[in-house]
This record gives structure tokens, sequence and C-alpha cells, in this order.
């Protein structure tokens, strides 16, 4: 299959769906997939292309929609399909007979040489007045294999991770059954960037940091900046006015909404406030939130399934995990959008951004640099810097400095086993970084040997938004050890 340009990225995964299809064949019992992701991730885009390609039926199901009416448009999505006026269809079947109806109907219209499809986008949707549908598709792949059923392709897609993943837990009917279970991230950052056609790496940066690399936003939001300036004028245009579909208090308003786990939204906005301000263990959570620590595991845990908070272990200290909100637009809402609800509701959305630009500064954009640093390390410098098998697991770390009565933080810490094989520091500063932030590193490196870590071929990267002093960019020609990565290297421009 060809993926169609109009999909950015989704290369591993458009491949993954070319195999579920049609490895093996196009005969046979039937193969069931399924397909997660949060919410404008372009999980649609991809299956409905999918479907265009082998000519699948495709159906989405509605929130809040009762199991009637579901039922109902069930039917409708079969009867268009094979070519029949919805009109003539009575009253609706039940979940079975729809099931083995709509595996039919695919098999039936499939073009010559192509596997039937059906694909069922927004599943958990179904499944909330209809607990029993993972138990009839059950039924009806058991039968397949024994030749007493119909064959085919069924994918079944949904945005309510928690439900998804569900599905194939424990002793659940679907489990074991699976063939495809193809869940999709955020586009990397230099996706973004072609995604938002952004050829301005400062921009592109600034840009992430702000919604990710969700690919739903961009046909929400119809501009690009393409300045500084401009950029400043796209957040209060797009991001922070009420009237618009991104609006990003709305938006994780939305995202909270798409997971059935999340009952009282007013204790998991809370958290999510909580962590964005820095606040990265359950004690100091419910220490700012008013609750012990005990009351907010359960809430973390569901946020973190969820995809909205991550838990990261220091990679040197055997401590607690660190909590971090992990979606961009999530954090931009907590930290900017929510504090000035009130005044951007009255319009003020320039003044609110004014005053919170050192909040986006400070608390966003520097620590989202950090992170592109360390997504560069474990995703794009493998093949950078020639080290085709990588460098190891990628994170953080803090490390003592008792001679120097201090306490060094490591931005990026790449190792394997007790090997070090990347030890980086990044700055999202004005200041240009120099050789003092290079002997900050080769100082750790010191310390680490010295804890018995073997840093032999070690490389030292220092990271910046704004580049790197002539002296430093001298000695770095002359070590094979030392790497500059600037934006443009960052982005591969």
């Amino acid at each position: 299959m060809d993926k169609p340009t109009a999909i950015v990225g989704r290369d591993r995964q458009w491949r993954a769906t070319e195999r579920f299809l049609f490895d093996g064949g196009i005969e046979g019992p039937l193969r069931i997939g399924l397909v997660s992701g949060r919410r404008r991730t372009g999980k649609t885009q991809l299956l409905a292309a999918a479907c265009n390609e082998v000519g699948g039926l495709y159906t989405v199901c509605v929130q809040d929609e009762g199991d009637r009416a579901a039922r109902a448009r069930f039917a409708s999505s079969i009867a268009e399909h094979a070519g029949l006026s919805a009109s003539a269809l009575g009253q609706p079947e039940p979940w079975e007979r729809l099931l083995r109806s709509a595996l039919e109907t695919a098999a039936r219209t499939a073009p010559t040489g192509q596997p039937p499809l059906v694909v069922i986008d927004e599943f958990p949707y179904a499944t909330a007045n209809a607990p029993q549908l993972p138990s009839l598709i059950q039924h009806l792949y058991d039968a397949s294999q024994n030749g007493k059923g119909p064959g085919g392709r069924l994918i079944l897609c949904g945005s309510a991770l928690s439900v998804m993943h569900e599905l194939l837990s424990g002793a659940k009917p679907l489990r074991g059954r699976v063939m495809m279970d193809l869940r999709l991230p955020a586009l990397d950052y230099r996706e973004a960037a072609r995604l938002w056609g952004i050829a301005d790496p400062a921009i592109a940066l600034r840009v992430h940091a702000c919604v990710g690399g969700i690919p739903g936003y961009r046909s929400l939001i119809t501009s690009t900046p393409d300045s500084t300036g401009g950029f400043d004028e796209w957040v209060i245009d797009n991001l922070l006015t009420t009237d618009i579909g991104v609006f990003t208090h709305t938006e994780v308003d939305y995202l909270l909404r798409e997971d059935p786990r999340i009952s009282s939204r007013a204790l998991y906005f809370d958290i999510l406030s909580a962590v964005a301000s820095g606040n990265t263990t359950p004690s100091k959570i419910g220490a700012a939130i008013g609750r012990d620590a005990n009351s907010v595991r359960y809430p973390i845990g569901v946020l973190e399934s969820a995809g909205y908070l991550t838990k990261s272990q220091d990679m040197l200290r055997a401590r607690k995990p660190t909590i971090t909100v992990s979606d961009p637009v999530i954090r931009f809402d907590r930290l900017i959008t929510a504090p000035h609800l009130g005044q951007l509701e009255f319009g003020r959305a320039q003044q609110v951004w004014q005053a919170a630009a050192p909040t986006f500064r400070s608390n966003i954009l520097g620590a989202h640099f950090e992170e592109l640093a360390r997504d560069w390390t474990l995703r794009f410098a493998p093949d950078e810097l020639g080290s085709p098998a990588g460098f190891g697991d990628v994170g953080f770390a803090t490390v003592q400095d008792n001679p120097g009565r201090c306490r060094h933080e490591i931005d990026v810490l790449a190792m394997v086993g007790q090997r070090v094989t990347v030890i980086g520091e990044a700055k999202a500063t004005l200041d240009r970084r120099g050789l003092p932030d290079l002997e900050r590193l080769v100082r750790i490196k010191e310390l680490l040997t010295d804890l018995g870590y073997d840093t032999t071929d070690v490389i030292l990267a220092l990271f910046c938004t704004t580049g790197f002093t002539v002296d430093l960019e001298r000695t770095a020609t002359r070590r094979p050890d030392v790497q500059l990565i600037d934006l443009d290297r960052l982005y591969q421009l």
C-alpha cells in the first residue's frame, strides 16, 4: 500500500498495518487488530486511508449514544458500504448479527486481490452500553478459526487508552486473539516541524513546547508562526482565545473525559497543576493540593496509564521516581491558561500572555528543550553519531560532588549497564554556552569514573538554543569526544 502524502510520519505504523492486512495471504480465518492513541493523534486518518486502499468498511461509534442508536448507526454503515439505502433498514439487529454481517459484507464487496477489512473507530464508546462486545468478537474469532465463521480483518480503534489496553489484560476475551496492537504516540519533534511546515527551528521548538506532536491540532489551526513576534501572536490567537477550537483549557477537559475512570475531574486537574508546577512525588503533590500521599496515588496511576503523566527514575540513584507532565498541551494549560482563565474569558489574551511569558520561558521552554535533548540522544544520535546500536538507556541523573561541595544535575545521561556512553547538558538560555560548561561535563565524567562507572568512550554533549562561544567550538573540533548540538543540528537543518 502507498501511504498518502497527507500523513506525516507514521511510516512504521503504516507498514505494521500493511503486514496485518496482507501477510500470509488475504484468505483464511479472522484476524483482529487494535489501534489506540490519545485524542487527535491521527488514528482515524491512518485507518480511513487504509480502508480507502483496500476498499474496507469503516464505521465510527459516538460518545454518550444509547445502545439502540449505536446498533442502528452500525447497521447504516454496513448498508451504505453494501450500496443499500439505510431507509430500507428495519429494527437494528443484535450486536452479534451486526458484527457477522459487517465481516460478511466486507468480504463480499472487497476488490479483487484485497483483504476484507472492517474498522470500528472509537470502539470504547460502543462498549459503554454493550460490554458484551469483546466476548461476542471472541466467539466470532473462535468460530472463524474452526471454519464456522467469516474471515477477514477486524480493527478496533479507540482514544480511551485504559479501555483499549484493558481489552488484552488478564483473562479478558480478546487476550491471545489479537494479532496487531498498534499504539500511536505523538509525532517526534522533527516530524512535528514538517507537519506545521516550520523551517525555523527556534519557532518549531516553541510550537512543539505548546502543542507537542499531535497531528489533529494542525487541521484546527490554519496559521503557523514565522518569527518570534509571530509566535506570540499565534499563541494569543490560537491557544488563549476562548472561542477557538484549540483553546487549551477546553482541550484538556476533553482529554480527561476520554477516560471513563476519571469521574471527578476537579481532583485530576489539581494533580496535573501540582505536577506542572514542579511537585514530582506523591507526597509533594498531595501537600500541594491539601491531600495525603495515599489519596493521590490512584489518580496519579490513572493519569500515567492515560499517557498524561510520566514517571522517570534517576539513572544513578535508587530513589522515588520523578513524576512529570508528559503532554505539552496539558502543561501549557496548567501553567499558562488555567491560572488566568477568568481574564481570558474577558478577552484579555494579549495581557495574559505578556504576564505569563516569563513562566513559559522558565517553566516550559527550558524543560521541554531538555526533553528534546534526551529524545535526540535516544532517537537520532545513533545514526548521526555513527552508533547504529544506540547508546543504551537515556534519562537524567544527579551526582554528588563532595570535594566541590555541590550536586550536579545531569540533563542527559545514556548508559549501557555500568558503561556511560553520553553525558549531556541542555540549556535554553539567551547566553551561548562556553568552555566552563564543557569543564563541568568533564568534572561529572571524573565523578562517575570515581564511582566505578566505565567512562572510557563517553561522549560529552552540549545542547543550546543560542549556540556556542568561539573558543568552545574550536575546542570541539580538536576533541572527537565533544559534540555541540544547536537547534539547526537538533532539527537536522
